[in-house]
Parts: C-alpha cells; structure tokens; sequence
C-alpha cells in the first residue's frame, strides 16, 4: 500500500503540494490527471525519492520494487531482446550464478527461485512485450543503436513492462508510442499483477485501463474510484454543489453583515450584533471553482470550394528516390474527416507531408483546387518554429500587416497568454507550443486541416477542447494521432497505411481495436479477421453520415443567421426613420402607422427566427453527441 500524507513541495517558492494526502490500495490501477504544471511528474520523483519532500512523507513498503521509464532511451551494440531480458536484474544474476555454483543446495534454491520468478519464460514474455510495442522478430534481434530515439524509448517501457516491478511508474507512456502501441498498452496494464500509477492525458486509457483516478489540483490530492469518465461526473457534481454552498454562504454572510452593520453602535442590539460578528468569524469560507476555463481552438471557415479539393492519381512518394507508398489513388472532400493508422514507419506522416505539398511525388499527379488552402500541425514541433523568436515574433512574420494589440488578441484567443507572449520559443512547454503551432496552421482559414499526433502535449480538458473545435471546423480534417478518444470522436473515415499502400478500413474504433489486438496475439480478443478493405473513395461509414447529417443541420443554422442579419438591418433602417426629426408630426400620422406595423412585424419574424436558430443549435448538438 503506498501512503501520502501531509505532503508538502515547493519549487522556486510556487508550492505543488500542500498538505497533500491519499492512499493507494496494493494492486490498483491508477490514473494520475491533472492540468499541466499541476505536479503529476514531480509526485513520479517524490515517490521514488530522487527529491526530499518539505513536509509531511510517503510511505513505501520496504520490499516494494519501484520501476519507471529511465529518462536516458538504452543505446549500445546489445540486441533489443537481450537489453529488456537484462532489465530482470534478479533473474539475469541467478541465471548467471546457476551457470557457475557448484554447491547442490544452492543450486536447487537458484532453480526455485527461477520457477517462482518464472524465469525460464522470460525470452518469450519479453518478446511479446516487445510485438506488442511494434517490434517484429527481425527488429528485436538488432541491436538498440540502430534505432531512433523515439524508438529506442520504446525499449526502456518494455524493459520496465519485462522487470515487472511492484509499483510500475509511468509517466505519459503513449506520447512515444503510435495508435497500435497505445492499445496494446491499454490491454497489458489492465491486467498487469502489481501496483500501477500512470500520468496520462489519454481518456481511452483511463477509461479502459484503470481502477482509480488520483486527482492532483489546488495543491492537494484527491482520490476516485473507478475510471475516467466516473471520476469526471464526480467531480463535476462535487464542484456544482461546492459552488453552490460557497453561493448560499455568501448570501448568509451578506445578512449577517448587513445586520451588524445596521445594529452594531445601536444599545438595544449591540450584543446581538456582536454575537453575529463571531459568528461571521467563525464561518470557514468556501472555496469558490479555481479551475481556471481551458481556452479553446478556433479554425475559421473557409470560403466554400467545388468538389474533390484534392486528388491523387498512381502516385508514388518517398525520399532519395525511394517509395515509400505507391499507387495512391486517394480524393479528399471539403467535408471529410480522415483518420490515418497504421504502425509508426509505415508512411502515415509521409502521406501527411505529401498532402500538405511539403513532399513532392516521385511519379503520378496530384491535383489541387484552386485557391486551396492547407493548415499543417508537425510532429515534431520544434522543426517548425524559429528558435531564439517569441510566438509574438512568428505571428508578426504571417500577418505583418497587423497591429501588435491585433497579434497579441489572436495569441490570447489560442491559449497564449501575455506573460508568455514575448517568451522564446524554447522557453514555452510542449502545450503551449502546440496552441502556437495549432493557431498557425490555422491563420489563414485552410481547406485543409492535416494534424499529425497534435495531442501529445495537450492535457485532458484543451483535448477536449480541440475535439470541440474540429467538429465545429467546416474543412477536411485528416488526422494522424495515437489518441483513440479523438480519432473517434472526430474521424468519419478510417484510412489504413500498410506495406507501401493506403486502403479504406471497413469499419469504427472498435472494430480496428480488436483487429488490431487479435493480430499481435492478444489471446482475449475476438475475431482476428480484417475487416473487408475497400478502395478509398469507396468508403461511405456511418461516422460519414452523420458528418453529412451535421452539415445539414449547420446549413439551417447559416440560413437562420443570414435572416436574422437582413431583418436586423430592416428594423434597423426602420428605426432610423422613425428617429428623424418631426416623423411623429401628426401630418405624418400614415407614414407612422405604416412603419410601426412593418416594425412589429419584423420584431415577430426576428422572434420565430431566433427561436428556430436555438432549436437547430440543440438539434446540431444531439446530431453530434449521437455520432461520439
């Protein structure tokens, strides 16, 4: 059982925890949530005693085995398989000892200590784990500094997953990993033996792989059962009923101040007075909700185009002559959603650079519209921004044109704030980064919105911000992420990149999950069939309808609002009429009849059409809580 409590931590005189207190059962699964900078990674090295606390103390028990991902990813000439069988530090020193003691009593406690640990399946187990995380027989035999970093992470998790210590640390695991990684990820926690705690902003994972919620906010620690969405619906109930007993002891002090204030220098009720003054002493104030609001994502309209807006013929893309993807037979409409999956090195972010013409084709054509517009979000943010320049800086490079106050405004709107405005790019964190990328790829109102893995550094609340804002978005939207909540609340369309071609999946999240697990060996999975491929521009799902649903529904709502602006400016010109001087002149008394009935009737229209654009808003939110 690990036990907080009192903790108390402060860095640079900004305390992260104050008195902080939880326990965490022996066994559980917990999810650690919490806003960025909150102090999710500084509990992960408290806990591990990299760092003292300042007060207060957390309770380990003495044999607990603590493992976490090392920050350094292994890099030496040893083969992947052999670098997370070493990761077993006791069964690697036993085998290595059974290979030398001679003494037939130590010999028979080594071999049982081997069957307990059952070490004579590790090769096996740590080659599943390594599958699981996407590499095959061929890759685990090579050795770790062939690989990339991102990669090369991927080994450190495996090797902790192989180690199977009794309190698992895990701090963000899906940001290096790809979609398929993430669900396999999903599956090996969930039935992990030992204590887990994991930092995650991935709803899917809290949802499908925990038993707790610790909730870190206002320096304190707070504690659920049961997985993401309960704890949300618990704590949004806890923060109405907060707000609403902070409201009515705020109208209760009010009264009893204003009875002192009234009766305190007065004789007859002076003592009264004075017992009510204690008594508003005495009262411990409520905490008003300091949740801060997470700002949103805007992504203007663009001006409407004719259909397909982008059309790829036989082609071919890849680098230094090389393919990549061949035969890309692909069309994009003003209103797809497009997801692309498939296992990280397969061409997800090569087919994303070739949309977004950063990649030229090696051979076929690609065909744009006229006048399109595309929006790209990189992987790899620093590759995109000016090192040593303030997000200040790159806005006055795209919009030059525009007042400081006006670059400042748009900055503000995507979560960029004025104490961090004139930072260096370097200087800002890897959310904030991604507000500036997110608000640049959107400035000039694309066609084309192309968001590889944009999640990464984004907590829970500005996902589902950004979830909001791209189903409120009217382009095409094709996206590359590691994030299952997102890609199926957003992606009508599911495109799979596999073997050097792109091909329709033929069906949802669900059905790609469970393909996907049966395909690498997960023994509790269903049907391993693929779902039947089709050709791309094929593919019409059931997400695809209620896209087509939606613009519907948003059609009306353009029409209402259309209306609304003409009969604003008639009642507008009307009451300008009416408001020159000498109109109520009684000569006049027919103009003025004329006018206030055509007046009231423009009122009774602005009314019923008012009425209508609230109905269809309702109807457009159902539509889209229908298609989540």
């Amino acid at each position: 059982m690990l036990k907080i409590h009192n903790l108390s931590f402060a860095i640079d005189c900004k305390p992260l925890f104050d008195n902080a207190s939880a326990v965490i059962p022996t066994g559980h699964k917990v999810g650690i949530v919490g806003r960025n900078g909150s102090g999710k990674t500084t509990l992960f090295r408290l806990i591990r005693k990299e760092w003292e606390v300042d007060g207060g103390q957390i309770e380990v028990p003495a044999d607990f085995r603590i493992g976490g991902v090392d920050q350094e990813a292994p890099d030496s000439d040893i083969s992947l398989l052999d670098t997370v069988l070493a990761a077993d530090h006791e069964r690697h020193q036993l085998l290595a000892e059974a290979d030398t003691a001679t003494d037939a009593d130590r010999l028979g406690q080594i071999h049982a200590r081997l069957t307990d640990i059952d070490a004579y399946s590790g090769e096996a187990r740590a080659a599943s784990i390594l599958a699981g995380l996407g590499f095959d027989q061929a890759a685990q035999a090579r050795p770790c500094d062939e690989f990339s970093g991102g990669w090369r992470m991927r080994v450190a998790l495996a090797a902790v997953l192989f180690a199977q210590p009794d309190l698992l640390l895990l701090d963000e695991p899906t940001n290096y990993l790809d979609l398929e990684g993430a669900i396999w990820l999903e599956s090996f926690i969930a039935k992990y033996k030992h204590t887990v705690l994991v930092i995650s902003h991935d709803r899917t994972l809290l949802n499908r792989s925990v038993t707790g919620i610790l909730h870190l906010t206002d320096c304190g620690l707070t504690y659920y059962t049961g997985r993401y969405d309960q704890f949300e619906t618990e704590r949004r109930m806890k923060l109405e009923q907060q707000e609403s007993l902070r409201q009515k002891q705020d109208a209760q002090r009010k009264h009893i101040q204003a009875f002192v204030d009234r009766f305190r220098y007065k004789a007859s009720k002076a003592r009264q007075a004075q017992s009510r003054l204690k008594q508003l002493e005495k009262m411990q104030p409520i905490t008003a909700i300091s949740e801060r609001i997470v700002a949103g994502f805007n992504f203007p309209t663009p001006e409407p185009l004719p259909p397909p807006v982008l059309v790829l013929d036989q082609v071919a893309v890849g680098y230094n002559g090389t393919p990549v993807l061949r035969k890309l037979d692909l069309r994009l409409d003003a209103d797809d959603r497009i997801a692309l999956l498939g296992a990280n090195g397969e061409g997800k972010s090569t087919l994303s650079k070739l949309l977004a013409g950063r990649l030229a084709p090696l051979s076929g054509t690609v065909r744009r519209a006229a006048k399109l517009r595309i929006g790209f979000f990189a992987q790899h943010q620093l590759d995109e921004l000016m090192p040593g320049e303030s997000a200040l800086q790159h806005m006055q490079r795209l919009r030059p044109q525009e007042l400081p106050t006006q670059l400042r405004a748009r900055l503000g709107a995507a979560g960029i704030g004025a104490d961090i405005v004139d930072n260096p790019v370097e200087r800002l964190s890897g959310g904030q980064k991604a507000r500036l990328l997110m608000a640049i790829a959107a400035i000039d109102a694309p066609h084309i919105l192309i968001l590889d893995e944009p999640t990464n550094h984004l907590d829970i609340e500005s996902r589902e911000a950004l979830v909001h804002a791209l189903n409120s978005y009217e382009g095409c939207v094709i996206l590359v992420s590691h994030d299952a909540h997102l890609v199926g609340m957003v992606a009508d369309r599911l495109w799979l990149v596999e073997h050097g071609h792109v091909s329709a999946f033929d069906g949802d999240m669900t059905d790609y999950k469970k393909w996907l697990l049966a395909k690498r060996g997960d023994a509790g999975t269903l049907n391993a069939d693929k779902p039947t491929s089709k050709p791309v521009d094929k593919q019409l799902s059931t997400g695809r309808q209620r896209r087509q649903n939606t613009s519907a529904v948003r059609a009306k709502i353009r029409s209402c609002e259309i209306e609304l602006e003409t009969l604003g400016a008639q009642k507008q010109a009307i009451e300008t009429k009416m408001s020159t001087p000498g109109f109520y002149d009684p000569s006049n008394a027919h103009n003025i009849a004329a006018l206030g009935a055509e007046l009231a009737r423009i009122d009774a229209q602005l009314s019923a059409v008012e009425e209508a654009w609230l109905l269809h808003q309702e109807e457009l939110e159902q539509v889209t809580q229908l298609g989540a």
